[in-house]
Order: C-alpha cells, then sequence, then structure tokens
C-alpha cells in the first residue's frame, strides 16, 4: 500500500509529459551563468521560495519577507565555513549556538528561525523538500525535544544562494514551514573550475577565569574545495562539487586555581572531519521537456567530549584502567544522502514539473576513551553504541499556468504530494548498555536483581541504545495544494492558498494563506521622491506533524544535574509509562501567522522592515524528569521498573512577536563598489500555561518548569543588531562587521540565574586578486577575542558558558585562497 502513491504520482507525470512549458520562458528556478547579475543583485534578484505560481519576483516584489544571500562573495570572504554559523549573521532572525556536551547536538548543529524550534523551519534544495536529520536535540542544547535539518551537510562551494522565507509557509509547503523556509539554490554555472584552499585556528588564550593554554592557537582547520561545471548539450548543464574539512577541537577549561568546582577538563567545539559532493545537472531533452537532476552526499566523523569523570568517582571509574580519571569522547559517523530527479514539461497551458526526491540521514555513535566500570579491569575502552537513521522520499506533481484575464495578470498552480517517511533505532553492542554487576540472588524466598558491585553499567559518556529501545517505524502522507497569484493593476497584487494533509499516523489537517502587496509611488505620487514604496501583509494558518523521532525515540541516558550523573529513561509516547501517566499521543502543532510589512527604496537605499505575529498551540516538548521517589506515582513508575521518566507531548502554548529590519546602502563611482547594510530583529515569546495531563496535575514545575522554559525563551536573543561595511575596487576587497547580541537569562542547576550580559563582536576580513584567476582574503572573526558573561560550574554544558551568543572559542584567524582554472 505505501508504494501506490509514488507509482500513480510518477505514472501521471510519463502521462503528461509533452509540449512547451511556459518554465522554460519565464522560470525563478534559472540563473545566469554567463555574465554576473548586477551589483544590486542581492536585494532584486529573482526568488523562488515563497510561491508556486511559476511567476519570476524579486524581493521588494514579493507579498512576503524574504532574504537573498548571495554565496559567491560570501564565501569568498567569510571566516565561517559552514551553513548555520555564516546564517547567524547574515540573516537577522537566523540563530545558529555551538554546543558542547550535548551529545548529539555537539554533532549536528541546532538553528532556528525567529525564536521557534529547529524544526518549525522547513528546509528545501533547488525547492525541493529536504529531508530532517534523525538526531533529536536531548540534553543541554537549544532545541531540546525537536528535530532539525542538517544544512551543514550541503557544502557552502556548492551553493549559488540561500533564499529565507521569513513567513509561515505550511499553507504552500506542508508540514514544518511554520516559521519560515530556507530554499537552497545550488550552483549551475559551466566551463569553470573553481577551487578554494582554506586555512585558519583560534586564538587559545581566554579571559583570566580559565586556565591558560600551552600553546597559543587552537582548534586548526583545514578546507579545501572544487567546483566544476561543464554544458551538456545545447543549453544543459552539470555541475559538480567536491568538500573536504578537517577540524582540531578548541578547549577552554576552567582555570583550577579559579576557586571553582571542576566538572569538565574539556570544553569546546568538538573535532571533525567532513567530506561532501554534490551534484546539479539540467539536460533539455528538447523545446518541449527538459530532465533535472541534484543530490548530495556527506559523511562527517565528528569527536567531541563528555563529561569529565574523577578518579574519585567510584561508581564509574576503573582505577586500575584511569587512575587520574579520564574524559570521555562521544565520536559519530553521520551519512547524508538525498537524491532527487525529474523533469518539466507541458500539458497544454500548462506547466508540469514532476518530481522524485529521497533522502536519508544515518547517525552511528561510537564511544571511545571510556570504560563500562561494572566489568571493572576487564571493561573495552571503545563502544559501539547503535544509533537512528531517518529515511525520506517524497514524490510531487505541480502545474502551474498563467490565465489570460483584463487583470495584469492571473498565476494559478497545483499539484499533490506523497511521502514515506521511516524513522530507525538500532542497538550497540552489549557491553555498551548492560550493567554486568546486577543479578539475580534469593531474598526472602525470592529472586530479585540487585547491584552487587555497585557500578555504572553501560559506557560512560554515552550508554548504547538497547535491543528493547530499537524501532523501525514508517508512516505515510498525502497532500495537494492550490496557489493562485492576481495582479489586478502593476500596483497591487494578492495571492491566496490552500493545503490539504492527510498523515497516516494522527490524521487530517487543511491550512490556508492569503497574501498581498500595494505598491504607493502612483498612488500617492511619490515618482519624484521614490523610487519604490510598497507596503504587504500575509495572514496564515500552519501546522507541524509530530516528527516520527518524537512520537518512537526511546533510551536511557546519563544526565548530569549539577555535576552529579543521574540515569534516566526517555520514554515512547506512545509506551505503557506515557499511559500510566495519562499521557495522550502527540499531535500536531497549529499556529496562526501574521506578517505586515513595508518595502521602500530611493536610488542607492533600500529598506525593509517586517513585523510578525506567530501564535502555536499544543508545542511539543521534552518534560523534565518524573521520579520514582515522588509520592504520587512513584509507586506506579516502579511497578514498570523506572527510576526516572522523561517523555514527548504537546505541553504549551506560545506567541512570538518581533520585527526584522534591513537597510542597504549602495555606491556605485567608477571602480569602486561600496555598500553598508544593517541587520536588526526583535523577538519576544510569551509563554501560556502548562498543560499537563489529569493525573499529573500540579507538577508543572517537573512538567516544563522554569528552567526549561529559560532554556525555550533563550533560542533567540530579544535583539540582535547587525552593521557591515563592503568595500570593492578593481583588484582590492575589505568587509568590517559588527553584531550585537542582546542579553539572554538561564537558569542552572543549583537555581540561580544564569545573566548573559548583551555582548558584541567585529569581524574583518581583507583580499586582493593577485592576478586574473588568483584571489587572497586574510581576516578574523571575534577579532577583539569577546566571550559571554562567565559564570559558575552549574550551567547546562558544565562549562563556565552555556551554548549562547557569539560561542565560546573566541577569535578564529583565517586565510583563503581562490583559483579559477
Amino acid at each position: 500500500m505505501r508504494s501506490y502513491g509514488t507509482v500513480l504520482l510518477l505514472s501521471l507525470c510519463v502521462v503528461f509529459g509533452v509540449t512547451r512549458p511556459v518554465w522554460a520562458q519565464d522560470t525563478p528556478n534559472e540563473t545566469d551563468r554567463g555574465e554576473p547579475e548586477p551589483a544590486d543583485r542581492d536585494v532584486e534578484n529573482i526568488v523562488v521560495v515563497g510561491s508556486h505560481s511559476g511567476r519570476a519576483r524579486t524581493v521588494t516584489d514579493s507579498p512576503v519577507a524574504v532574504d537573498v544571500i548571495d554565496m559567491r562573495d560570501i564565501n569568498q570572504q567569510a571566516g565561517q565555513w559552514d551553513i548555520n554559523q555564516l546564517l547567524q549573521y547574515a540573516a537577522p532572525s537566523f540563530n545558529a549556538s555551538k554546543q558542547s556536551g550535548a551529545d548529539g547536538a555537539d554533532h549536528i548543529d541546532p538553528a532556528t528561525l525567529r525564536g521557534l524550534g529547529p524544526d518549525q523551519t522547513l528546509v528545501l534544495v533547488n525547492g525541493k523538500r529536504r529531508h530532517q536529520s534523525s538526531l533529536i536535540n536531548i540534553y543541554g542544547t537549544r532545541g531540546r525535544g525537536n528535530t532539525g535539518t542538517d544544512l551543514n551537510s550541503i557544502p557552502m562551494s556548492a551553493i549559488e544562494r540561500i533564499e529565507i522565507l521569513r513567513d509561515g509557509a505550511s499553507a504552500l509547503y506542508g508540514s514544518d514551514a511554520i516559521a519560515g523556509v530556507v530554499n537552497i539554490v545550488l550552483k549551475e554555472k559551466t566551463d569553470t573550475l573553481d577551487v578554494n584552499l582554506n586555512t585558519g585556528m583560534h586564538y587559545a588564550q581566554p579571559p583570566s577565569s580559565l586556565a591558560r593554554k600551552d600553546t597559543t592557537f587552537d582548534g586548526e582547520s583545514v578546507q579545501i574545495n572544487g567546483n566544476l561545471g561543464a554544458k551538456l548539450g545545447q543549453d544543459g548543464f552539470v555541475n559538480f562539487t567536491v568538500d573536504y574539512l578537517t577540524k582540531q577541537r578548541t578547549n577552554r577549561p576552567v582555570d583550577p586555581d579559579a576557586g571553582m568546582e571542576m566538572y569538565r577538563n574539556q570544553f569546546g567545539d568538538a573535532a571533525l572531519d567532513n567530506f561532501g559532493v554534490v551534484v546539479n545537472a539540467s539536460l533539455p531533452l528538447s523545446d518541449d521537456t527538459s530532465l533535472y537532476s541534484f543530490g548530495s552526499y556527506n559523511y562527517r566523523h565528528v569527536d567531541a567530549y563528555a563529561w569529565t569523570r574523577e578518579p574519585g568517582e567510584h561508581a564509574r571509574n576503573v582505577a586500575a584502567i584511569y587512575p587520574d580519571g579520564f574524559d570521555p569522547h562521544i565520536t559519530s559517523g553521520i551519512t547524508d544522502t538525498s537524491v532527487s530527479a525529474g523533469f518539466k514539461s507541458a500539458l497544454g497551458a500548462w506547466s508540469l514539473d514532476c518530481n522524485n526526491t529521497f533522502g536519508v540521514n544515518r547517525f552511528h555513535y561510537f564511544i571511545e576513551g571510556t570504560l563500562n566500570a561494572s566489568l571493572l579491569e576487564k571493561s573495552p575502552t571503545r563502544f559501539d553504541a547503535g544509533g537512528h537513521q531517518l529515511s525520506q522520499n517524497t514524490t510531487s506533481l505541480n502545474l502551474t499556468r498563467s490565465i489570460p484575464s483584463s487583470l495584469t495578470g492571473i498565476h494559478v498552480s497545483m499539484g499533490g504530494e506523497y511521502r514515506l517517511e521511516n524513522f530507525v533505532i538500532f542497538a550497540g553492542e552489549e557491553a555498551s548498555y548492560r550493567n554486568y554487576g546486577i543479578m539475580p540472588v534469593i531474598e526472602n524466598g525470592e529472586i530479585v536483581n540487585q547491584d552487587l558491585l555497585g557500578k555504572a553499567g553501560g559506557s560512560q559518556g554515552f550508554p548504547g541504545f538497547q535491543p528493547g529501545n530499537e524501532v523501525d517505524e514508517y508512516r505515510s502522507n498525502v497532500s495537494a495544494y492550490l496557489d493562485a497569484e492576481f495582479d489586478f493593476t502593476k500596483d497591487f497584487m494578492a495571492s491566496a492558498a490552500a493545503r490539504f494533509e492527510r498523515y497516516s499516523d494522527f490524521g487530517n489537517t487543511i491550512n490556508a494563506k492569503i497574501a498581498s502587496r500595494l505598491d504607493l509611488v502612483d498612488l500617492l505620487g511619490l515618482e519624484y521622491q521614490l523610487d519604490r514604496l510598497a507596503v504587504r501583509m500575509s495572514v496564515s494558518t500552519g501546522f507541524r506533524a509530530p516528527s516520527l523521532a518524537q512520537i518512537h525515540y526511546n533510551t536511557t541516558i546519563t544526565d548530569f544535574e549539577g555535576g552529579v550523573a543521574k540515569d534516566k529513561i526517555i520514554a515512547k509516547n506512545i509506551s505503557p509509562i506515557t499511559r500510566t501517566l495519562g499521557i495522550a499521543p502527540l499531535k500536531e502543532e497549529t499556529s496562526t501567522n501574521l506578517s505586515v510589512g513595508v518595502v521602500a527604496k530611493l536610488a542607492d537605499l533600500s529598506i525593509t522592515a517586517d513585523y510578525y505575529y506567530i501564535q502555536i498551540k499544543d508545542r511539543i516538548v521534552l518534560t523534565g524528569d518524573f521520579s520514582s521517589s515522588d509520592p504520587d506515582i512513584g509507586p506506579e513508575l516502579d511497578a514498570l521498573g523506572v527510576s526516572a521518566a522523561q517523555f514527548f507531548t504537546n505541553a504549551l502554548d506560545t506567541k512570538t512577536t518581533g520585527f526584522d529590519v534591513i537597510l542597504v546602502y549602495k555606491l556605485l563611482s567608477g571602480d569602486v563598489d561600496f555598500s553598508v547594510s544593517v541587520l536588526y530583529n526583535n523577538n519576544h515569546m510569551d509563554l501560556g500555561a502548562i498543560k499537563t495531563s489529569p493525573k499529573l496535575a500540579g507538577k508543572e514545575d517537573n512538567y516544563f518548569g522554569l528552567r526549561d522554559q529559560r532554556f525555550l525563551l533563550a533560542s533567540a536573543p530579544e535583539n540582535k543588531y547587525g552593521l557591515s561595511l563592503d568595500y570593492r575596487s578593481r583588484w582590492f576587497f575589505g568587509n568590517v562587521r559588527v553584531t550585537l547580541f542582546d542579553d539572554i537569562r538561564l537558569i542552572d542547576w543549583g537555581g540561580s540565574v544564569d545573566h548573559y550580559r548583551d555582548n558584541w563582536t567585529l569581524d574583518a576580513s581583507l583580499g586582493a586578486e593577485l592576478a586574473d584567476d588568483i584571489t587572497l582574503v586574510v581576516g578574523a572573526l571575534n577579532v577583539l577575542n569577546k566571550y559571554p558573561t562567565t559564570q559558575d560550574m552549574d550551567t547546562e554544558t558544565g562549562g563556565l558558558w552555556d551554548a549562547v551568543q557569539m560561542g565560546f572559542s573566541g577569535t578564529f584567524l583565517y586565510a583563503k585562497l581562490n583559483l579559477k582554472i
């Protein structure tokens, strides 16, 4: 039954593949593969995201807010070598934080748009839905309880531009688009080989509260990538990218003489080796039909330190193996693969786009430099801890046409989609999870299990997944949408969209969206004062289906509370534990989105300002601990053999309000190109009452307490400012960027408020074209070596800082060499 929808849509694609398409005449998907675009391309660039209509619109013509990040200049100059960190500084409402001691989140960075969850932003590649990561963020991280998409699995050197739709778009694209959409547009250029050689390192001398380093630098990084394009026939192309990045860890341990208790000897960014390949191709078969395909493969090996096990920790150390204690390594092998193929043609006056996209993310844990204390001196020091995998296959059919009318234009699109998802947890080796000291003994004539050694079982740092945790779960989704745009005059347009979705595991949902844009220049007689002045607005409903991971994820984890290790169970949402506690099956999150904005352009100055309101009902969270010591529910947990449990549940409603402001001034004078960009985001979230089950009423502090609430509120600073100055002459260019992050307040394990005061960073780079085909850039991120406000050691991470603001690795110095062959 699962394959019938795919077979049906593919059959329709074959039947309808005829005659000349409208998209071949005017498509937003095609980019210039010859001469470069005008200097103001980042303001006036054609965008794909935000509509299915096929109508080519620029950023300032769009009825919704869209950022376009042109990667040609940024990739040449920027010191950030992954997409998440680059977007944090290039887009006003995008935030990403490097994690430490957060299990899998050290390996795949969580990122948020407008302070919402990582899984509330949909990611597209070339306009097609991309699969999510199999990782669900659990411990010590932003986006706790959420899954997300691994943006860093796509090399920046393969990307032409990134479009960020800052508006709810579930009525257009379906689940996950509550906060907005990130669309990654791959390169199409031909006949040029670009080779980039990049290197950098962190300045390793942190504030005086930390231990001074024997070396001045750490976090050494080397990246090499190449991008090559070639023509296929007269108008086709194939573009190929290979990328390799190796990065050493940083370490910012507390100074032993600072008078603080040490929870971690190793605290900083993880080490990694990352290899990626991306292919993007299109082949016209005739004037009527074109085939296209794109795909990526990425393998990442990450080595991150877990919390320190001290020499005297009898339960978690074996002195014969580690007499001085040890720092477990959580290492991983992460494989991410995606293949998309389709063709575009026509059906009479309709343009047809038929596509199938398959993606899979596999995350495999290996714990090194560790032990299973219950095996005593016989314990290995490396364990296969198992892992998880998510695969997704999406088949879609889209029809688009323009309808002749008395209006300036009517553009209609419709289509359907069939998606099949599979989530798997696979077990590790026995020694990674078993406690060999627990044995059956006879007590009072009964056989009971007792811990005869008083030693913790499983691999320290990350206990392995057990056979009882294994899952292999599927679900399917069928959807249909209708989208129409009406250009009533050249100055006024409106659009409407509706989408129906049916999920096999929780039912149906219908969402709608309306948007409009009104140009005021002619209406108000301002043609001599302004080049452009327009208002735009949108109203929509949205939803996010609970991920398969949120429904079926379960494991035993070692958590640390104030430096004390504690084993906990995360129970499936559909497990006996959740049913005993009266927890209902997960349902979808629903949203109402409102956006109102202004667009203005006067000569070389452009301004956009957009207000947003996002109300989300029934947000899914990971609860706090419910212990068997609880007098009300403890006996029921004891009966299930559980000492402490957490679970996923629809726990609360939120309201997020804010606004984005972007000002860009460009001055072209002869061979000199100078620009000033100002970015500002204000973001404020209000939390509703905590919704518990009847049996857990009165236990809101455990269910989703103040500490967890502060983590949710800290997904984005309330204010973020950015100022960027760019200068370019015939052969020389430079950039200076200042970013200011507002203060953040969290609550630590001791119950105290950790106040991270507002802080700012300065980045700078200089570049020169040494020859026609050789460019050299040198620069520094965080030139002044800024760190967040120092805290005590009761933070979530076990270091002096949580994962906030500009990170905790200090200045990064880099050099980049580009060769065109």
